[in-house]
C-alpha cells in the first residue's frame, strides 16, 4: 500500500481520490493520517486455501463485487490503480468498464497481480525484469519504485546528527521491516560486543522482538541505536554505510536512491519474491545474498569483509546508486493522468 499512497502524494490538488481496502484492515488507519477517504469492502483469498474455507471465502468475494458495484456507482472514477491483493479481485471485476493501472512493486508478480494484469490496460513495474512475467508488452511501462518525499530529504551530515553518531566509524543499519525479522535481530544480539568495536549501529527490530531487544541491550552506549519502527527512515538510509535487511520490494527503490550496499537475507518460508528481488541486485554487484540459515555463522565475517574492502564497498555503492529513478511515483500519476485523457 506505500507505493499508492506515495503516488498519491504526487497528485495536484483538484485530484478526488477514494481507497477502497479490506474491511477492518490495517491499512484503514495509515489511509487515515494522509487525511483519503476509505471505503472498506469484504475479500478472502482462494488460492491455497482449504476446502473448508473455499466457500465461505467465494461468498465474501462476491459480497465485496457487489459493494465495489456500490461504490463503483456512488464515486464514478475516471480511473483506478491497482497495487495488488485479492482485496482488489471484487473492484476490478465491478470496474470492468473503468480504465485501471496496475503497478506491480516486487520483481515477480504474485498470483493476485497476475489475475490483476489480465483486467488492466496499463502495467507499471519497478524495472524491466518484471515484463518477462506478462504477456502483453506493450501494456507495460518501467516506472520504478515509487519513494516517499520525506525520505528524500536526508543528508549524510544530517543524518548522524540525527542518530547522535560521529563520522569516524562506519555505520551499519539492520532492519526486517515493519514487523521485523526474528532470525536477523537473534543474529545481531549474538555478534553485538564485536561489532560495537568497529561500527555504529541502527537496529530496526520491529514490533515482535521488540521487549525482547529493549531488555538485552538496555546498558549499551550511543553507538548502538534500536527502534521497534522508525518513522524517520531516510535518516538511516542516509546514515548507513552498509544495510542488513531482507528483500522486500522496497529495496528495489530505496537502496538505489541512497546508494546503499545491502547484505540481503531473503525471507525463506513464503514464494520466491524476495528471492528474486535479491537476485536482481547482487547480478548488478549492488549487493551480495546471504541466505537465512547462516546469518548466525556468517553475518558478522560478511560484514567485517566488506567493510574492509573499500573498493568493492564503493564499487557496491555505485552499482546501487547507478539503478536509482527517483521520479517513479511522478511517472506513475502521469500515466494515471495520461489514461484519463485518453478516455475523453
Amino acid at each position: 500500500m506505500y507505493p499508492a499512497l506515495t503516488v498519491t502524494e504526487r497528485l495536484t490538488d483538484d485530484t478526488e481520490v477514494l481507497w477502497v481496502g479490506s474491511e477492518g484492515g490495517m491499512e484503514a488507519e495509515l489511509v487515515a493520517r494522509a487525511n483519503l477517504p476509505y471505503r472498506g469492502i469484504r475479500a478472502a483469498g482462494v488460492h491455497g486455501v482449504s476446502l473448508r474455507q473455499l466457500p465461505g471465502n467465494l461468498v465474501k468475494l462476491w459480497q465485496g463485487y457487489k459493494q465495489s458495484k456500490q461504490i463503483l456507482k456512488d464515486y464514478k472514477p475516471d480511473v483506478m490503480m491497482f497495487t495488488g491483493g485479492y482485496v482488489a479481485i471484487p473492484m476490478a471485476l465491478a470496474g470492468l468498464k473503468v480504465r485501471t493501472l496496475l503497478f506491480v512493486p516486487d520483481i515477480e508478480p504474485g498470483l493476485a497481480l497476475k489475475t490483476l494484469a489480465r483486467f488492466s490496460d496499463k502495467i507499471a513495474v519497478s524495472v524491466n525484469d518484471s515484463a518477462r512475467f506478462f504477456n502483453k508488452k506493450e501494456k507495460i511501462k518501467v516506472t520504478g519504485y515509487p519513494l516517499r518525499q520525506d525520505l528524500m530529504k536526508w543528508t549524510k551530515a544530517d543524518a548522524l546528527a540525527y542518530f547522535g553518531f560521529t563520522s569516524e566509524k562506519p555505520v551499519i543499519l539492520f532492519t526486517g521491516g515493519s514487523s521485523g525479522a526474528r532470525s536477523i535481530n537473534k543474529a545481531v544480539i549474538a555478534i553485538l560486543d564485536e561489532l560495537l568495536k568497529r561500527y555504529q549501529v541502527i537496529h530496526l527490530t520491529g514490533h515482535l522482538d521488540w521487549e525482547t531487544v529493549k531488555t538485552a541491550t538496555a546498558s549499551l552506549p550511543q553507538q548502538y541505536q534500536a527502534f521497534p519502527y522508525l518513522h524517520e527512515m531516510g535518516a538511516a538510509y542516509a546514515a548507513a554505510d552498509l544495510v542488513v535487511s531482507r528483500a522486500g520490494a522496497s529495496v528495489l527503490g530505496e537502496y538505489p536512491f541512497f546508494g546503499l550496499p545491502a547484505i540481503l537475507v531473503p525471507y525463506p518460508y513464503a514464494w520466491r519474491y524476495q528471492k528474486v528481488n535479491a537476485d536482481y541486485l547482487v547480478e548488478r554487484e549492488a549487493a551480495i545474498l546471504l541466505e537465512d540459515q547462516y546469518l548466525q555463522s556468517q553475518l558478522l565475517a560478511q560484514i567485517d569483509t566488506l567493510v574492509q574492502d573499500q573498493a568493492k564497498l564503493q564499487h557496491m555503492q555505485r552499482a546501487m546508486k547507478a539503478l536509482a529513478q527517483p521520479q517513479a511515483a511522478e511517472r506513475i500519476a502521469s500515466m494515471l493522468y495520461e489514461m484519463v485523457e485518453d478516455r475523453g
